[in-house]
């Protein structure tokens, strides 16, 4: 078993293609021959826009099926000539919905193992902006976003009518293309290349991350905790600051909290990038002080001591009576950091959020311990910036004001 077929599964915007880029750029890393065949390349070459009609993909449709078959049995062509030449992992890149599909494929790539990949991805909100995502390929150009978007989801449609799961296939593997977990597999046992390719499924991948906290606000002057306050002109100050000092840095996707704070600190550096996708995620809220929210910390310290004793013993597992601790924090971050590095996939982006917040974002890439999680330094004049892969781990703090 020294060669390989991958065959991606799953329906349209599940994180396929991003997978299976990945798997390629792992296995590279690893001195292993891998290479990508992507059926919407290939389909896009041979038949142009005819082939963006959603009717093209309907079932019964026997022009569309009899041109995606050959473009199948092309890419396989490809592949298995990429392996006799040399290659050492094939990735083919499709939706391979069907059984009927994957059938094919283990009955025509019988020279080497078939892994199947599927991907699965059933959060709304990432369902919706993946498929919006997908209205600005080039293929839709000539359409308004409103017609892509109808198009696309009706393509979607009718793979629907198609799809069924893996798992009659000799090797397999089911993942969460959102948390970059395995679901469930059939291990393809004996090969070189399955304990890397698991490896590279589990990993978090962030190409280029920057986390910055909010700039200055009223409430950081006045030592009151959580609300939501505007920026101090010192902290406007710092998110122009921010944005001088990322001038033509390529930042495709800017991601805040609903908070003001976080909106004003990002506007500057979204205001010289009309093209760059931005989103405020509830999950990046800083902590909520429950009955504290507002207070001055000194009047905490002295109205209610109890809040002080208890956090003084245990900062990260303490709630605020009715509020938040970091503890509960954890989940809902981490939930917000997965939709992002999703949406953004190998793109470089930005999140601004708060002190609580960072610290939590910082920790899950850091595996620090609980009890020194609050005390992470997170300043407002300079921002984390950070890249990690299986092979390559990068946590810088840059000064910008």
């Amino acid at each position: 078993m020294r060669k390989l077929y991958v065959a991606m599964v799953g329906l349209p915007a599940r994180g396929k293609s991003t997978l299976a880029r990945r798997i390629r750029e792992g296995l590279t890393d690893e001195g292993i021959r891998a290479a990508i065949f992507n059926n919407g390349d290939l389909r896009r070459s041979m038949m142009g826009q005819e082939s963006t009609a959603p009717e093209f993909y309907r079932p019964d449709n026997a022009f569309g099926k009899q041109a995606r078959d050959i473009i199948a049995r092309r890419n396989m062509d490809l592949a298995r000539q990429f392996l006799a030449e040399g290659g050492e992992v094939a990735i083919l890149d499709a939706t391979n919905a069907s059984r009927a599909r994957r059938q094919l494929i283990e009955s025509t790539l019988t020279d080497h193992p078939v892994l199947f990949i599927e991907c699965v991805n059933e959060d709304p909100l990432l369902l919706d902006a993946c498929i919006r995502r997908k209205t600005g390929l080039p293929e839709y150009k000539d359409c308004t976003e409103a017609e892509a978007l109808e198009s696309f989801r009706t393509r979607i449609s009718y793979y629907e009518l198609l799809y069924t799961p893996v798992g009659e296939e000799r090797y397999w593997m089911c993942v969460d293309a959102t948390a970059n977990r395995i679901l469930a597999e059939s291990p393809c046992d004996g090969s070189p290349y399955y304990p890397p390719i698991r490896d590279i499924v589990v990993s978090t991948w962030v190409r280029c991350l920057y986390l910055a906290r909010h700039g200055q606000t009223e409430y950081n002057v006045e030592g009151r905790i959580g609300g939501d306050p505007p920026l101090t002109p010192k902290g406007r100050a710092q998110a122009e600051a921010l944005a001088a000092h990322l001038r033509g840095v390529n930042i495709p996707y800017v991601f805040t909290s609903t908070r003001r704070r976080s909106h004003q600190t990002a506007a500057p550096a979204l205001a010289e990038r009309p093209d760059t996708i931005y989103m405020d995620f509830k999950e990046f809220d800083e902590i909520w002080a429950g009955d504290c929210e507002g207070m001055l910390y000194e009047d905490i310290r002295v109205r209610m001591p109890e809040v002080t004793r208890g956090r003084n013993a245990d900062k990260f597992g303490y709630a605020y009576p009715n509020g938040e601790s970091y503890a509960m924090l954890k989940e809902r971050v981490r939930r917000g950091l997965r939709r992002a590095l999703f949406l953004a996939g190998d793109s470089p982006l930005m999140i601004i959020g708060h002190q609580a917040i960072n610290r939590i974002l910082l920790s899950l890439f850091l595996l620090q311990r609980s009890e020194d999680v609050p005390f992470i330094y997170i300043p407002q004049n300079q921002y984390y910036h950070i890249s990690t892969t299986p092979r390559r781990k990068l946590f810088e703090l840059v000064r910008f004001a």
